[in-house]
């Protein structure tokens, strides 16, 4: 068995995921989460996947004394992933300070416990909205942090400057931050998969539950955008890729004494894809018409970014794999699962 790993957040989206992977390569898991945006039974498809049943604590990050509790009861954590954030670029909007207050104090409140628990290092889930609107295409790690378009991007960019700053200070810490491009589908066993409370405010889901005729319709916010087809243009990175690259960044950081102790990566596939042909793959991968309707541009949207990939491929040896109409497949087959 490899070194114990807190992943907050673990029974959301990004998280299962990952958890899936780091019990598949041997680690050991602790997760935590409120379960604000996920699903008790998403432990029994990682049980399902894997074999073995992480260890769960029902709790809020923004707690310190549940998270002093929790690395209490489960001693010898050697690393986090921290995916305990709100993430809606267009809820953020409307709801900043909720965002402000679960993104930042989470955060504060593990780097704050973690050299007491002995922990040595924090993978953070950044985002490629610290770029803002970018100047060019594809970016890489080097590219200027513009300011935030949303106040959910904001939160990432003072999140990364508060990993830095800690770090810098002499905290005995490493931290990798990795900032994705557009995660979407799900496992291929259709265990697990994005699962929204509510109405989705991602894409995919939204997309999925339109064409099982769950929503009447998809909007497209905008056609007016300076693209070949008017859409907006994003990096579209499977979830089981992405999963991956943290299981990679954690074997990194905990195992190499020699690397830097903050390192960025961006995670992303290298290509842009637009809305509006993401609609189409998913209708040449499934064989279903996705009904859709053109709406006004969206607060908060960016309108193209993609990743240069280079760093994460040469520095971290990861590459995103999963073609994109496999990725719709698994997001279909997920979403069937469901059903109505």
């Amino acid at each position: 068995m490899k070194d114990k790993i807190l992943v907050t957040g673990g029974t959301g989206y990004i998280g299962s995921h990952t958890t899936v992977e780091l019990q598949q390569a041997g680690y050991d898991v602790v997760i935590i989460d409120n379960l604000s945006n996920s699903n008790r039974e998403v432990l029994d498809g990682i049980e399902a996947i894997t074999g073995r049943r992480p260890a769960f604590v029902e709790g809020d990050c923004t707690d310190i004394e549940t998270l002093r509790r929790l690395f209490k009861e489960h001693p010898g954590i050697k690393g986090i992933i921290n995916f305990a954030a709100s993430k809606a670029v267009g809820e953020s909007v409307h709801k900043p300070l909720l965002y402000y207050r679960n993104n930042l104090d989470t955060l504060i409140n593990l780097l704050e416990l973690m050299p007491e628990a002995g922990v040595k290092g924090i993978v953070f889930s950044s985002s490629c909205t610290v770029y803002g609107e970018p100047d060019v295409n594809p970016i890489d790690e080097t590219a200027p942090i513009k300011k935030a378009t949303s106040p959910y991007g904001n939160t990432k960019q003072i999140s990364e400057e508060i990993i830095m700053d800690y770090v810098a200070s002499g905290a005995p810490i490493k931290s990798i931050i990795l900032r994705y491009f557009n995660p979407i589908g799900a496992h291929p066993s259709a265990l697990i998969g994005e699962l929204p409370v509510g109405v989705p405010q991602n894409l995919v889901p939204y997309l999925t539950q339109t064409a099982a005729g769950i929503r009447e319709q998809l909007t497209v916010f905008g056609n007016d955008y300076n693209t070949p087809d008017g859409s907006c243009i994003r990096d579209y990175i499977d979830v089981n890729d992405l999963a991956r690259a943290h299981v990679t960044a954690m074997s990194r950081m905990l195992d190499n004494a020699d690397t830097d102790p903050v390192e960025i990566f961006n995670l992303g596939t290298g290509r842009g894809v637009s809305v509006l042909e993401l609609i189409e793959a998913f209708e040449s991968a499934t064989g279903v018409k996705v009904p859709y309707k053109i709406g006004a541009r969206r607060e908060g949207d960016i309108e193209k970014i993609w990743a240069q990939p280079t760093k994460a491929n040469e520095v971290l040896g990861w590459t995103a794999e999963v073609p994109l109409t496999e990725t719709m497949r698994n997001a279909w087959n997920w979403q069937q699962k469901l059903g109505k």
